[in-house]
């Protein structure tokens, strides 16, 4: 095999998972790990200021049944979140699905991570046999009615916002920071910063004063550098207290009278 001379870069030269053919024709390949930093990112972000931790459920990559009549029929969003339901299954077990029809609660809000094989389904531009379930635009937005949906490239940084409007998904506006969703009482936009480790547009949840919510790892920094300021104001303020003491003793010897007496 011909090797360039210097050797070109393995992103250049190695093929991805989307390039190379599953052993199942109908699973294009797991998550790469962009889609699992960036859901993660969102779940530890999403945090309704009305809204208990119990009472609020968010999930990736967990399969989204939509359909009564045709209960094997789901579609796996990169993420979701959904407001007033439970986020444990009888307050103690993890969900391993959400199905509608038992929930009776749809999403609000729901997230898609394009990758090269599966633009065209979260885009709504594939077709489809009427035998077959529909795209994912389709369901999001004319059975399920979510009210938003979200689509992110990664390649190009390009975020796009959908909001159903008279029962048709249409293009919100991105505004600084993002998109404010009034029932969630949070907003969703573009952050740069580093995460993991990897610095990059990141999509993150903020609240009502633009102020982007902190990860768990992000308040216990926060909190440790508070405590590290409290202990340096601390002894600055005892510094400055045995300085006025020295002082004051340094004055009184010279008026001839002993500081321990005094």
């Amino acid at each position: 095999m011909y090797q360039s001379s210097p050797p070109l870069s393995p992103r250049e030269t190695l093929p991805t998972m989307y390039d190379l053919p599953s052993e199942d024709p109908e699973e294009p390949g797991l998550p790469d790990e962009f889609h699992l930093l960036q859901p993660e990112l969102l779940r530890q972000t999403f945090l309704p200021p009305s809204y208990e931790a119990a009472d609020f459920f968010t999930a990736s990559d967990l399969n989204l049944y939509y359909d009564v009549h045709h209960p094997q029929w789901y579609k796996r969003p990169d993420w979701f979140g959904v407001l007033g339901v439970s986020r444990l299954y009888d307050q103690r077990d993890l969900r391993l699905s959400y199905v509608i029809w038992q929930e009776g609660i749809a999403p609000l809000v729901v997230v898609e991570l394009l990758s090269p094989g599966t633009e065209k389904e979260d885009l709504g531009r594939s077709l489809r046999d009427a035998s077959q379930p529909p795209n994912k635009w389709t369901v999001y937005e004319q059975i399920l009615r979510i009210p938003y949906y979200f689509v992110f490239d990664r390649y190009t940084d390009e975020l796009q916002a959908f909001g159903l409007v008279q029962g048709i998904y249409q293009p919100l506006v991105l505004e600084e920071p993002g998109i404010w969703l009034a029932k969630a009482q949070l907003g969703l936009g573009l952050w740069r910063g580093t995460y993991q480790g990897i610095n990059r547009l990141w999509l993150r949840w903020y609240d009502k004063h633009h102020h982007w919510i902190l990860t768990p790892a992000e308040q216990e920094a926060q909190r440790a550098e508070q405590e590290a300021q409290r202990a340096a104001r601390e002894a600055q303020r005892a510094e400055q207290e045995k300085s006025r003491a020295d002082r004051l003793a340094a004055k009184l010897r010279e008026l001839g009278l002993d500081p321990d007496k005094v």
